[in-house]
């Protein structure tokens, strides 16, 4: 059954991972040519496989590995994406702080999602924007997707338009020290709040100060445990409204790759996944996500990335500038000078 099963998905999921290395290549080259990666890896394989599902159509033999890796793929990579959370952040910002960021996460997934459903997205695409813009960008997007069973065409255009817009952060974050006076220790806890990925945040504190990059990795990788929360809140959230998510059941309130994410988190907190064991698990995580993302880009109609790609850009930008406004709230209430 097992042989039978795996000879079924091959031939897709050969495909997705051939489109995901090139996409990693890809990111390689930019790399050495630039400096650094302005689009991730998981962005260009949804680039590569939204064109090339333009000029070809996948017949039968291509679609179950396909959907396999858009699904099983992405559910275990958010599991191991799990090992890279560590607890001990918590303990490291301090209580008034982490309470702060919390309620700053909650009022920007409320304000985003109200934002973009005023727009007229989707609902499943409206949560995409609004925790990929609170949390922490393509990893929110990729763990939240198959919680909410959001369509490939939505988690495609969500992490396309919201990678474009976390590069322009990157550059123009800086200009806001001077036009608001802001201290270094005040920009890293914006740049922290406001900024999607790690390596975002390195590269926009870096020209700013060494304190501004300590303080700004400190306060993202808080801001990134609130996705454990989120997740589990929209799982039990959809138990109780009775979604109509694929494969859900009314007893099975969070997905097993929940429980999975949260306790290698767990394990990593306590000591037990040792940092060689995590440098063999991040690069797998990465990896299948890219590869679940090919995936995704396989399924997208150009015409609905078209017809909503003006309202998605919206929607992130006035997210993102709602989100700036309640980080500055923040940090003039806590005195953080």
């Amino acid at each position: 059954m097992i042989a039978r099963r795996l000879t079924v998905v091959l031939p897709g999921t050969l495909l997705c991972t051939a489109i995901a290395l090139a996409a990693i290549g890809l990111e390689h080259i930019e790399e050495a040519w630039t400096g650094r990666p302005w689009l991730e890896a998981l962005v260009i394989a949804i680039l590569l496989g939204t064109i090339l599902r333009t000029a070809w159509t996948p017949g039968s033999r291509w679609t179950p590995g396909i959907g396999f890796s858009a699904k099983i793929l992405l559910e275990i990579a958010v599991v191991l994406l799990g090992a890279s959370i560590s607890f001990q952040a918590v303990v490291q910002a301090g209580f008034s702080l982490i309470l702060g960021i919390a309620i700053v996460v909650a009022l920007a997934i409320g304000a985003s999602y109200g934002l973009c459903r005023g727009l007229g997205l989707p609902k499943r695409m409206a949560v995409l924007v609004a925790c990929g813009n609170s949390i922490c960008g393509n990893s929110a997007i990729a763990a939240v997707a198959p919680v909410i069973g959001a369509k490939a065409e939505d988690v495609a255009t969500s992490i396309a338009f919201t990678a474009i817009l976390g590069v322009i952060v990157v550059l123009a974050l800086p200009l806001l020290v001077p036009l608001f006076s802001l201290s270094e220790t005040q920009y890293g806890v914006l740049a922290g709040l406001a900024v999607y990925a790690v390596p975002q945040v390195l590269a926009a504190t870096l020209p700013v100060g060494m304190v501004s990059t300590q303080l700004g990795t400190l306060v993202k990788l808080v801001r990134v445990l609130m996705l454990g929360p989120v997740v589990i809140g929209l799982s039990l959230a959809i138990g109780r409204d009775g979604a109509t998510r694929p494969g859900f059941s009314r007893n099975r309130f969070v997905p097993w790759f929940i429980i999975g994410f949260l306790a290698l988190a767990a394990l990593r907190s306590t000591g037990l996944i040792p940092d060689v064991l995590l440098q063999a698990i991040m690069p797998l995580a990465t990896i299948l996500t890219v590869i679940s993302m090919a995936a995704l880009g396989l399924g997208v109609d150009l015409k609905v990335l078209g017809r909503v790609g003006g309202r998605v850009t919206l929607g992130v930008t006035l997210s993102l500038i709602v989100l700036i406004g309640i980080s500055m709230v923040l940090i003039r209430l806590l005195n953080i000078s």
